[in-house]
């Protein structure tokens, strides 16, 4: 039973996760060369939800361990241009006075 734990949701986690920091690990570099602030709670955010990314796949997908690796990696950029394509923005139609 343990081992089944740990095949079927710690490795998919650990991977996905993997992916996430990596993912988010880039990020990081790409604010520091910009001179952006750094949100560390959505960066933690971020990695937690692409474990959880990696653990879906993993139970739907048989645990390959690459694909839980590539969806922790992908899966937290989907879902945040998913977010934005739905953010409501104020959109000023005709001229101004």
């Amino acid at each position: 039973m343990v081992e089944l734990i740990t095949t079927a949701v710690l490795y998919p986690a650990m991977l996905g996760g993997i992916g996430g920091l990596t993912r988010g690990f880039i990020g990081l570099l790409k604010a520091l060369s910009l001179r952006r602030k750094i949100l560390w709670n959505y960066y933690i955010i971020t990695v937690i939800v692409a474990m959880v990314i990696g653990i879906f796949t993993g139970i739907i997908f048989n645990f390959d361990y690459r694909l839980s690796l590539l969806a922790g990696y992908a899966g937290t950029d989907i879902l945040e241009g998913i977010y934005k394509s739905f953010k409501v923005e104020k959109v000023y139609v005709g001229k101004r006075k």
